[in-house]
This record gives C-alpha cells, structure tokens and sequence, in this order.
C-alpha cells in the first residue's frame, strides 16, 4: 500500500532525507576532526596526520568517506596531497559545532567582542 502526500510533505520528506545523508556523514570523530581542521584552510595528508594525531591507515579511509561525501576536494603538488573543504554547507556546519561543544566560555566572549 502506497500513501499518497500533499506536495509540501512529500518536499519535505525528500529534505528531510537530503539532510539525514548530510549528517551521516559526520558520523565518526575523526571525520570530524579532520574536518574541523579543514575549516581553517588547506592542509597536506602529513599536517592532517600530525596536528589530529591520526595514524595513516585511519586517515586515509576517513579522508575517502569526505571525498565521497562531496565534503572534500584534493590537489596533489609534487608528492604531497592538500585537502580543503568543498562544501559551503560544511564549513558552516562544522563551524556551529565548534561553537557548540569545543569553545570554553572566555573564548566565545573573546571572539563576540572583536
């Protein structure tokens, strides 16, 4: 048996999927860090691996699950491998989280009275 909506709900089923396939994707922490990392600019696979204390192995696949997310575009240049954000939703996103759990008090009122 198939339900039939009104035009408005079933925009809004079809958003709501939208949004619950752009928030599985944030759904391991170092996907989160790296993409934390991310909202301040381009990094190389190295600097990724030694500023959020990631092991390779583990980066990279986290890394794939961005790119295939459409979270993340690389460069390569020589024999390293530059990331940046690809996604305006993402920075965005990642920056409301960052406000929401990684920022102490001080620093939020510090960054408000700039």
């Amino acid at each position: 048996m198939t339900q039939d909506f009104s035009p408005e709900v079933t925009d809004m089923l079809k958003n709501a999927e939208a949004a619950a396939g752009f928030l599985k994707s944030f759904t391991h922490p170092s996907r989160l860090m790296i993409l934390c990392a991310l909202v301040e600019g381009e990094r190389s696979v190295r600097d990724l691996e030694d500023a959020l204390d990631l092991r390779q192995p583990g980066l990279s696949q986290q890394i794939a699950s961005l790119r295939e997310a459409g979270f993340i575009v690389g460069r390569k240049e020589s024999k390293h491998v530059y990331y940046r954000l690809a996604d305006g939703r993402v920075a965005e996103f990642i920056t409301q989280l960052h406000k929401m759990f990684c920022e102490t008090p001080k620093k939020a009122e510090r960054a408000e009275n700039d």
